[in-house]
């Protein structure tokens, strides 16, 4: 998720308005409104302290890149709609028969 989308999700979570968090943050609301629309992007330290300002955490933490999941993204990007859909379900499928026994 990008920091744009993960600020304005903390902070509609929060029930705050973005006055509310530049007041709470002791920043310009115009430029949370610019992070919100991406048109800059905040630090990892801002960014962490205004969604702590909102009132959750963003623990950050090395894990293992798993690069199939970009080729399995590319492979399907490229279906149609419909075959996506089909797709995803026929796969869901597949692990509740497999769940069950």
């Amino acid at each position: 998720m990008r920091s744009a989308a993960l600020l304005r999700e903390a902070r509609l979570r929060a029930g705050l308005t973005q006055a509310d968090l530049a007041e709470r943050t002791g920043r310009d609301r115009s430029v949370i409104a610019r992070w919100e629309q991406g048109v800059v992007a905040p630090s990892v330290e801002t960014l962490t302290d205004l969604v702590r300002a909102c009132g959750f955490d963003l623990p950050l933490e090395l894990v293992r890149y798993d690069a199939s999941v970009d080729k399995e993204l590319r492979k399907t990007a490229i279906l149609s709609p419909e075959r996506r859909l089909s797709t995803l379900v026929r796969d869901l499928d597949r692990e509740e028969m497999a769940d069950r026994g």
